[in-house]
């Protein structure tokens, strides 16, 4: 579970990147900039911002301790309840993230061979279980090394080919320019806007900062280092990795645009969702040149494959040391720990699989997976940052509010409906074949400007998605404060290694003042 903590710099750098820079990233970040343009590509600012708080805020508190389990801090600051509950919260939010990533593969491998999607979702999450099963970490952080570069690989291939069709990267970005997609100058502080700069920033940030910094898969690859220093060394190495990967998919996005600016397969019936954009580019520029349309899928299964191993594995760590350890009597031997482990990851790779077949109904892939973050990630995040920051909140207020943020961030993630996305527009002017049929279904631009009465709507649901993550840990944070404040009880003494090192920092003096006087 810890790779003997002795891991290299880049092999767990490039595992952090791969985590969650998946086929999720490759197709719904493409299929947002060639739809919307490339607003949400600032989101790699975001990126830039959370890397210090997470390497010199909370990433000191957790590997001072070196739990196996995240969730054990938890115990020790807030009580088994807030532990367990936090727990079981990330343990249904990696779940639904893996039944998404394990369904975006099979949209490729469909449209490439003919494969239908229930076979290839079932043979990548067989893959994931073997070798997450035989090979624990470490299988999963050398893995993942080699997936990273398969999936750079595969997205170099899609703007090279774009590159040499158009003649070079200047008729690219013409082309996007010339219709729009080269947008980044929305700074609408209204937070219904979708993306602006302050949703992007402020969301992503925040979205960051919970997949790094409070997430057991993460941080679980952070504990395989043999010391900090160490550990936020990998960190910021994998810091141009992930801006690198999320540039050039920003790019594949306007690539595939410079071929379809003036024949749009959603519209001509070609396709039927913007997340099949690549793979049917793939088909029409790749199919005749030997050996790219297969570096391609195995990029896309590579993908796939770096985030639901390591999630397997996590969920199998937590599942061992929250819910099962603890109602042992007996102390369970490492032979038994790593058996029961093994099984853990059988029966969560099951149920991911059997999941994976409900993703088609859930909308765009990147909007879906990043809702999931949002809403669970918020509250856990705000749990976490209370009890590294603010010795004075006790165990009632935090899971009073983690259990109020929850609640609330369901509601407005997944409650209501909510207005349709707005697309740019697109044309089928040069279209040789155009299939009435299948078009006649596909609203114009036009529709969501003029048709779309946002009054129709509950304000509450009118609110970007990126801002979920945001207001369920406002609403968590504040709710615990006040819970705290009212339930404030006995002073308790506490342990500064529980807390970031300036606060730490200063509960040491506090103590030594005391020792004095």
């Amino acid at each position: 579970m810890l790779g003997d903590k002795n891991q290299s710099v880049l092999p767990v750098a490039f595992s952090l990147m791969a985590s969650f820079i998946t086929a999720i990233s490759m197709f719904g970040l493409s299929s947002e900039m060639y739809t919307r343009g490339t607003q949400f590509s600032v989101i790699i600012v975001a990126y830039i911002i959370a890397t210090p708080i997470i390497g010199y805020v909370y990433l000191p508190v957790f590997f001072k301790l070196g739990n196996l389990s995240l969730y054990e801090y938890l115990e020790l600051r807030f009580g088994r309840l807030t532990r367990v509950t936090t727990s079981l919260a990330f343990s249904i939010q990696m779940l639904f993230y893996m039944a998404i990533v394990l369904y975006v593969p099979a949209l490729t491998l469909e449209a490439v061979t003919g494969l239908p999607q229930s076979a290839s979702i079932v043979l990548v999450g067989l893959v994931c279980v073997f070798y997450s099963t035989m090979g624990g970490i470490k299988a999963v952080i050398i893995t993942d090394l080699l997936q990273a570069l398969l999936m750079y690989a595969s997205v170099i291939a899609v703007v090279g080919v774009a590159w040499y069709e158009t003649g070079g990267l200047s008729e690219i970005l013409e082309i996007s320019n010339r219709y729009g997609r080269i947008n980044f100058g929305n700074f609408n502080i209204d937070p219904t806007v979708r993306h602006s700069w302050f949703s992007i920033l402020i969301g992503g940030c925040f979205t960051q900062i919970s997949l790094y910094a409070v997430n057991q898969t993460q941080i679980q690859r952070f504990l395989t280092m043999k010391d900090y220093k160490t550990a936020v060394t990998a960190l910021w190495c994998s810091l141009p990795l992930v801006l690198v990967i999320s540039l050039i998919t920003s790019l594949s996005g306007l690539a595939m645009f410079s071929k379809y600016y003036n024949c749009d397969p959603i519209k001509s019936g070609r396709i039927s969702s913007s997340d099949q954009l690549m793979p049917l580019y793939v088909l029409d520029t790749m199919g005749s040149i030997p050996g790219l349309t297969g570096l391609f899928i195995a990029g896309i299964f590579s993908s796939a494959m770096s985030s639901v191993s390591p999630i397997l594995n996590s969920l199998a760590a937590i599942t061992m040391e929250d819910y099962i350890k603890p109602f042992k009597k007996q102390e369970i031997s490492d032979k038994k720990r790593v058996y029961l482990m093994k099984i853990l990851v059988l029966v969560y790779g099951s149920v991911c699989i059997i999941l994976s077949f409900l993703a088609k109904y859930m909308g765009s892939v990147l909007q879906t997976a990043l809702t999931i973050f949002g809403v669970i990630g918020g509250p856990v995040l705000a749990v976490f940052t209370l009890g590294i920051l603010l010795p004075y909140i006790n165990q009632k207020g935090a899971l009073t509010g983690l259990i109020v943020g929850l609640i609330f961030s369901f509601i407005i993630g997944f409650g209501g409906p909510k207005p349709p996305v707005e697309n740019l527009p697109s044309y089928t002017n040069s279209c040789t074949i155009f299939n009435n049929s299948a078009s006649s279904t596909q609203l114009p631009s036009s529709y969501y400007k003029g048709a779309l009465h946002e009054d129709g709507y509950v304000y509450l649901y009118r609110i970007s998605y990126l801002y979920y993550i945001v207001l369920g840990f406002l609403v968590t944070f504040v709710v615990a404060m006040i819970v705290s404040a009212i339930f404030r009880g006995k002073k308790r003494d506490h342990n500064p290694d529980l807390f970031t090192p300036c606060v730490a920092n200063r509960l040491k003096r506090r103590d030594k003042g005391y020792e004095q006087s």
